[in-house]
Protein backbone atom coordinates (compact mmCIF):
# COMPACT_ATOMS: atom_id res chain seq x y z
CA UNK A 1 0.00 0.00 0.00
CA UNK A 2 2.16 4.14 0.05
CA UNK A 3 3.97 5.43 0.30
CA UNK A 4 6.82 8.11 1.19
CA UNK A 5 6.16 11.73 -0.09
CA UNK A 6 4.03 11.81 -3.18
CA UNK A 7 4.84 15.41 -3.94
CA UNK A 8 8.39 17.40 -4.72
CA UNK A 9 10.12 18.61 -2.09
CA UNK A 10 8.39 22.00 -1.55
CA UNK A 11 9.65 25.45 -0.82
CA UNK A 12 8.26 25.57 2.57
CA UNK A 13 7.96 22.19 4.46
CA UNK A 14 4.57 21.90 7.01
CA UNK A 15 5.33 19.62 9.52
CA UNK A 16 1.95 18.31 10.22
CA UNK A 17 1.61 17.23 6.65
CA UNK A 18 4.35 15.28 6.95
CA UNK A 19 3.64 14.14 10.38
CA UNK A 20 0.02 12.88 9.35
CA UNK A 21 1.82 10.89 6.51
CA UNK A 22 4.33 9.81 9.02
CA UNK A 23 1.40 8.48 10.86
CA UNK A 24 0.06 6.41 7.85
CA UNK A 25 3.20 4.83 7.57
CA UNK A 26 3.64 3.43 10.87
CA UNK A 27 -0.15 2.07 10.41
CA UNK A 28 0.45 0.70 7.11
CA UNK A 29 3.87 -0.86 8.46
CA UNK A 30 1.77 -2.62 11.39
CA UNK A 31 -0.88 -3.65 8.96
CA UNK A 32 1.60 -5.55 6.85
CA UNK A 33 3.43 -7.21 9.53
CA UNK A 34 0.16 -8.37 10.52
CA UNK A 35 -0.43 -9.51 6.87
CA UNK A 36 2.83 -11.08 6.68
CA UNK A 37 2.26 -13.15 9.87
CA UNK A 38 -0.82 -14.58 8.02
CA UNK A 39 0.98 -15.52 4.95
CA UNK A 40 3.38 -17.60 7.43
CA UNK A 41 0.90 -19.09 9.39
CA UNK A 42 1.20 -16.94 12.35
CA UNK A 43 -1.82 -15.26 12.10
CA UNK A 44 -5.74 -17.33 11.23
CA UNK A 45 -7.26 -13.99 10.13
CA UNK A 46 -9.49 -12.95 6.63
CA UNK A 47 -7.37 -10.14 5.40
CA UNK A 48 -9.39 -10.32 2.12
CA UNK A 49 -13.49 -10.17 3.56
CA UNK A 50 -13.34 -9.19 7.40
CA UNK A 51 -14.48 -5.66 8.28
CA UNK A 52 -11.16 -5.19 10.92
CA UNK A 53 -8.67 -5.45 8.11
CA UNK A 54 -10.84 -4.27 4.88
CA UNK A 55 -11.78 -1.17 7.15
CA UNK A 56 -8.12 -0.50 8.05
CA UNK A 57 -6.57 -0.74 4.50
CA UNK A 58 -9.19 1.80 3.17
CA UNK A 59 -8.42 4.03 5.38
CA UNK A 60 -4.64 4.04 5.30
CA UNK A 61 -4.84 4.11 1.18
CA UNK A 62 -7.60 7.35 1.74
CA UNK A 63 -4.95 8.96 4.35
CA UNK A 64 -2.27 8.39 1.56
CA UNK A 65 -3.86 9.67 -0.83
CA UNK A 66 -5.84 12.80 0.52
CA UNK A 67 -1.41 13.97 1.96
CA UNK A 68 -0.96 13.33 -1.26
CA UNK A 69 -3.33 15.55 -2.94
CA UNK A 70 -3.00 18.15 -0.21
CA UNK A 71 1.03 17.79 -0.70
CA UNK A 72 0.15 18.73 -4.80
CA UNK A 73 -2.09 21.47 -3.36
CA UNK A 74 0.69 23.27 -1.25
CA UNK A 75 3.24 22.35 -4.53
CA UNK A 76 1.11 24.01 -7.03
CA UNK A 77 0.61 27.03 -4.49
CA UNK A 78 4.25 27.49 -4.00
CA UNK A 79 4.91 27.53 -7.75
CA UNK A 80 6.56 24.26 -7.72
CA UNK A 81 7.46 23.56 -11.89
CA UNK A 82 6.29 21.12 -13.82
CA UNK A 83 10.38 19.62 -14.33
CA UNK A 84 10.15 18.85 -10.73
CA UNK A 85 7.18 17.32 -10.14
CA UNK A 86 8.29 14.99 -12.82
CA UNK A 87 11.16 14.15 -11.52
CA UNK A 88 9.14 12.83 -8.67
CA UNK A 89 6.92 10.80 -10.53
CA UNK A 90 9.66 8.92 -12.25
CA UNK A 91 10.92 8.21 -8.65
CA UNK A 92 6.32 7.17 -7.57
CA UNK A 93 6.20 5.04 -11.37
CA UNK A 94 9.76 3.47 -11.31
CA UNK A 95 8.82 1.89 -7.32
CA UNK A 96 5.71 0.98 -8.95
CA UNK A 97 7.23 -1.25 -11.34
CA UNK A 98 9.55 -2.78 -8.80
CA UNK A 99 6.82 -3.28 -6.58
CA UNK A 100 4.78 -5.29 -9.51
CA UNK A 101 8.33 -7.07 -10.51
CA UNK A 102 8.41 -8.11 -6.76
CA UNK A 103 5.03 -8.99 -5.91
CA UNK A 104 5.02 -11.40 -9.00
CA UNK A 105 8.34 -13.42 -7.87
CA UNK A 106 6.38 -14.11 -4.66
CA UNK A 107 2.35 -13.80 -5.39
CA UNK A 108 2.68 -14.60 -9.38
CA UNK A 109 -1.03 -15.64 -9.68
CA UNK A 110 -1.76 -12.41 -7.77
CA UNK A 111 0.73 -9.96 -8.43
CA UNK A 112 0.20 -6.40 -7.69
CA UNK A 113 -0.13 -5.11 -11.68
CA UNK A 114 -1.99 -1.87 -10.62
CA UNK A 115 -1.81 -1.02 -6.78
CA UNK A 116 -1.51 2.12 -4.66
CA UNK A 117 2.02 3.38 -6.49
CA UNK A 118 0.23 2.73 -9.78
CA UNK A 119 -2.81 4.52 -9.08
CA UNK A 120 -0.79 7.68 -7.17
CA UNK A 121 1.25 7.47 -10.39
CA UNK A 122 -1.79 8.27 -12.74
CA UNK A 123 -3.96 10.62 -10.17
CA UNK A 124 -0.63 12.34 -9.26
CA UNK A 125 -0.69 13.95 -13.13
CA UNK A 126 -4.59 14.63 -12.91
CA UNK A 127 -4.47 16.27 -9.67
CA UNK A 128 -1.82 18.58 -10.71
CA UNK A 129 -3.58 18.89 -14.06
CA UNK A 130 -6.86 19.90 -12.23
CA UNK A 131 -5.21 22.09 -9.60
CA UNK A 132 -6.58 25.26 -11.73
CA UNK A 133 -10.12 24.10 -10.62
CA UNK A 134 -10.26 25.51 -7.28
CA UNK A 135 -13.34 24.96 -5.34
CA UNK A 136 -14.89 22.70 -7.97
CA UNK A 137 -12.40 19.91 -7.04
CA UNK A 138 -14.92 18.97 -3.82
CA UNK A 139 -17.70 17.85 -6.75
CA UNK A 140 -15.49 16.74 -8.76
CA UNK A 141 -14.11 14.41 -6.06
CA UNK A 142 -17.23 13.54 -4.84
CA UNK A 143 -18.25 12.67 -8.75
CA UNK A 144 -15.13 10.31 -8.35
CA UNK A 145 -16.14 8.28 -5.93
CA UNK A 146 -19.37 8.12 -6.82
CA UNK A 147 -18.96 6.51 -10.14
CA UNK A 148 -18.15 3.17 -9.25
CA UNK A 149 -21.22 2.36 -6.93
CA UNK A 150 -22.91 4.16 -10.07
CA UNK A 151 -21.89 1.51 -12.31
CA UNK A 152 -22.61 -1.11 -9.42
CA UNK A 153 -26.42 0.16 -9.17
CA UNK A 154 -26.71 -0.44 -12.81
CA UNK A 155 -25.77 -3.88 -12.67
CA UNK A 156 -28.05 -4.36 -9.80
CA UNK A 157 -30.72 -2.95 -12.06
CA UNK A 158 -30.62 -4.15 -15.04
CA UNK A 159 -29.54 -7.58 -13.38
CA UNK A 160 -26.16 -7.86 -15.99
CA UNK A 161 -23.18 -6.13 -16.25
CA UNK A 162 -23.39 -3.58 -19.66
CA UNK A 163 -19.73 -4.60 -20.58
CA UNK A 164 -18.00 -6.78 -18.43
CA UNK A 165 -15.57 -7.66 -21.22
CA UNK A 166 -14.57 -4.21 -21.31
CA UNK A 167 -14.36 -3.09 -18.01
CA UNK A 168 -13.27 -6.38 -16.23
CA UNK A 169 -10.17 -6.88 -17.96
CA UNK A 170 -6.92 -5.72 -16.98
CA UNK A 171 -6.42 -3.24 -19.82
CA UNK A 172 -9.17 -1.22 -18.14
CA UNK A 173 -9.87 -2.34 -14.38
CA UNK A 174 -7.03 -0.41 -13.86
CA UNK A 175 -10.30 2.47 -13.75
CA UNK A 176 -12.27 0.69 -11.14
CA UNK A 177 -15.91 0.45 -12.93
CA UNK A 178 -15.34 -3.62 -12.36
CA UNK A 179 -18.41 -6.01 -11.69
CA UNK A 180 -16.12 -7.84 -9.43
CA UNK A 181 -12.69 -7.40 -7.40
CA UNK A 182 -9.77 -8.85 -9.60
CA UNK A 183 -7.63 -11.19 -8.18
CA UNK A 184 -4.45 -9.20 -6.86
CA UNK A 185 -2.47 -8.75 -3.66
CA UNK A 186 -3.55 -4.80 -4.06
CA UNK A 187 -5.71 -2.94 -5.96
CA UNK A 188 -6.17 0.78 -6.29
CA UNK A 189 -8.35 1.92 -8.67
CA UNK A 190 -8.01 5.51 -10.27
CA UNK A 191 -11.96 5.37 -9.12
CA UNK A 192 -13.07 6.13 -6.06
CA UNK A 193 -9.35 6.65 -5.04
CA UNK A 194 -9.08 9.90 -7.47
CA UNK A 195 -11.95 11.81 -5.67
CA UNK A 196 -10.01 11.01 -2.53
CA UNK A 197 -6.75 12.71 -3.90
CA UNK A 198 -9.13 15.52 -5.19
CA UNK A 199 -10.45 16.07 -1.94
CA UNK A 200 -7.29 16.53 -0.75
CA UNK A 201 -5.95 19.16 -3.14
CA UNK A 202 -9.33 21.02 -2.68
CA UNK A 203 -8.55 21.09 1.29
CA UNK A 204 -4.86 21.97 0.88
CA UNK A 205 -6.25 25.18 -1.48
CA UNK A 206 -8.70 26.52 1.15
CA UNK A 207 -5.64 26.01 3.75
CA UNK A 208 -3.26 27.65 2.10
CA UNK A 209 -5.65 30.73 1.09
CA UNK A 210 -7.57 31.05 4.18
CA UNK A 211 -6.09 29.08 7.21
CA UNK A 212 -2.38 28.85 6.57
CA UNK A 213 -1.58 28.36 9.99
CA UNK A 214 -2.93 25.93 10.82
CA UNK A 215 -0.14 24.15 8.38
CA UNK A 216 2.17 25.97 10.12
CA UNK A 217 1.40 24.18 13.76
CA UNK A 218 4.74 22.51 15.36
CA UNK A 219 4.54 19.09 15.76
CA UNK A 220 5.09 18.00 19.49
CA UNK A 221 8.61 16.18 20.04
CA UNK A 222 7.77 12.95 21.07
CA UNK A 223 5.91 13.00 17.93
CA UNK A 224 8.54 14.43 15.64
CA UNK A 225 9.76 10.95 14.18
CA UNK A 226 6.65 10.69 12.19
CA UNK A 227 7.76 13.87 10.34
CA UNK A 228 11.20 12.24 9.50
CA UNK A 229 9.08 8.95 8.60
CA UNK A 230 7.09 11.23 6.62
CA UNK A 231 9.67 12.68 4.42
CA UNK A 232 11.15 9.55 3.76
CA UNK A 233 7.52 7.55 3.32
CA UNK A 234 8.62 6.46 -0.35
CA UNK A 235 11.86 4.85 0.75
CA UNK A 236 9.92 3.58 3.76
CA UNK A 237 7.34 1.78 1.38
CA UNK A 238 9.91 0.39 -0.31
CA UNK A 239 11.97 -1.58 2.46
CA UNK A 240 9.64 -2.20 4.77
CA UNK A 241 8.14 -5.33 3.76
CA UNK A 242 11.89 -7.11 1.92
CA UNK A 243 12.83 -6.53 5.47
CA UNK A 244 9.71 -7.70 7.67
CA UNK A 245 9.69 -10.53 5.20
CA UNK A 246 13.05 -11.32 5.51
CA UNK A 247 13.49 -11.14 9.26
CA UNK A 248 9.71 -13.99 9.47
CA UNK A 249 12.06 -16.54 6.85
CA UNK A 250 14.88 -15.80 9.46
CA UNK A 251 12.69 -17.01 12.31
CA UNK A 252 11.09 -19.29 10.43
CA UNK A 253 14.34 -20.88 9.35
CA UNK A 254 15.98 -20.72 13.57
CA UNK A 255 12.93 -22.72 14.26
Amino acid sequence: MRVPRFSEPSATRFEIVDALRGAAVVWMTVYHFCFDLRHFGYLQSEFYRDPFWTLQRTVIVSLFLWTAGLSQAIAWHQGQGWARFWRRWTQVAGCALLVSAGSYLMFPRSFIWFGVLHGLAVMLVIARLSAPAGRWLWPLGALAIATPFIAQAVHSTLGYWPFPWIFDEKWLAWLGWVSRKPITEDYVPVFPWLGVMLWGVAAGQWLMRARPQWLQVRVPAPARPLVTLGRWSLTWYMLHQPVLIGALMAWQALR
